[in-house]
């Protein structure tokens, strides 16, 4: 697929991402999102959404359905406590990693008040990254998975967060239902630095930090490259930074 594909190196910034600030919520968009619409900016391989979102204790998304599509949490900072429709529910943390398939159909939902599973009250907001990709195929049974992976990114390096690819089996990741793409996460010192696997499509995003992208410069928090034909590029904390990639070997049609 990649010898019909142009190399491109694309970076998004910050500033540039469609926002929705409402009372409880700070969310900034990488693609189109709910009232948010570029043609233009509908995904890049098979990654629909890329959502940065902030809420404020004791609020949260209320129950909302979803159907075909593979729904990653990762949590940066506080907890986020998950329940849907299949009798799943528990809170999410820093190092957790979360994956909903909605298949068929699925009612969740996502609220920053832990205290009512662990006893406490809080006052801190929550930051989490949420991503969606398609599966393969829809009309999946619904399911739910969630590894905890804090350890394996201690040790540093690219570590797999979610994946579909044959690759990963066996591997310390939750898996999804699309076999051409996995999700990588790394918690880098400043100095430290990783090699992006080389794919027809990759998404990385920094949801905190700054790192020094080869043959690009500086990418500060909330800044995204998208990577079309190319890759093996190092990434370079230039401060305590945490990036997620995403490896994609297909895409949507436009």
């Amino acid at each position: 697929m990649s010898t019909a594909l142009t190399p491109t190196v694309d970076i998004r910034r910050a500033e540039d991402r469609f926002k929705t600030n409402i009372a409880w919520l700070d969310s900034k968009h990488s693609f189109s999102f709910g009232g948010h619409y570029d043609a233009a900016n509908t995904h890049h391989g098979l990654l629909l959404v890329n959502n940065d979102d902030i809420v404020l204790p004791g609020t949260g998304f209320d129950t909302h359905p979803h159907r075909d599509m593979e729904i990653v949490t990762w949590v940066l900072q506080g907890s986020l406590v998950h329940q849907d429709s299949t009798g799943h529910s528990g809170v999410i943390y820093p190092g957790l990693a979360q994956r909903m398939s909605a298949g068929t159909g699925i009612l969740h939902s996502e609220k920053n008040d832990s205290w009512r599973i662990q006893g406490q009250r809080h006052t801190d907001p929550v930051h989490f990254v949420q991503m969606w990709v398609v599966p393969d195929e829809p009309g999946i049974t619904p399911g739910y998975e969630q590894l905890e992976i804090d350890n394996e990114l201690l040790r540093g390096g690219l570590v797999p967060v979610a994946s579909g690819m044959d690759k990963h089996d066996g591997a310390a990741a939750i898996r999804i239902k699309n076999r051409h793409a996995a999700l990588y996460a790394a918690r880098l010192q400043p100095g430290q630095s990783v090699q992006l696997p080389e794919a027809p499509f990759l998404h990385l995003f920094v949801p905190r930090g700054t790192v020094t992208l080869e043959g690009a410069g500086t990418l500060g928090t909330g800044d995204a490259v998208r990577f079309t034909a190319t890759g093996g590029q190092r990434v370079t904390a230039a401060e305590a930074a945490e990036i997620l990639v995403w490896e994609m070997h297909a895409t949507l049609a436009n």
